[in-house]
């Protein structure tokens, strides 16, 4: 069974940083594309950032970029969000998200339970 749990969310201040985890289990990690999507309220999901499963490739939201980086452990079957200076337009609801292929600019066919992150002063 394919599962994906994410943790590491909180409330914090603006301009703080966070790091998300994302522990994959039930495939076989590093063949697959990950990547994080968010929820706000009254939005639609964004795509936040992706990771190719080759480890190297990734892509980010206009929103995100400079601010956000992705990273994969494959030995730990870990997907990583770094956070940094965090706005409040960043709240939201952040999933993990395994894709259909090692393709990171595909679809996704799986995604976790969501961690909430609130940035707020």
């Amino acid at each position: 069974q394919v599962q994906l749990v994410e943790s590491g969310g909180d409330s914090v201040q603006p301009g703080e940083s966070l790091r998300l985890s994302c522990v994959g289990s039930g495939f076989t990690f590093s063949a697959y594309a990950l990547g994080w999507v968010r929820m706000a309220p009254g939005k639609d999901v964004e795509r936040v950032s992706t990771i190719h499963g080759d480890n190297e490739r990734t892509y980010y939201a206009d929103s995100v970029k400079g601010r956000f980086t992705i990273s994969r452990d494959n030995d730990k079957s870990t997907l990583y969000l770094q956070m940094d200076d965090l706005k409040p337009e960043d709240t939201a609801v952040y999933y993990c998200t395994k894709f259909l292929t090692a393709w990171h600019l595909g679809t996704y066919d799986v995604q976790g339970q969501g961690t909430q992150v609130t940035v707020s002063s």
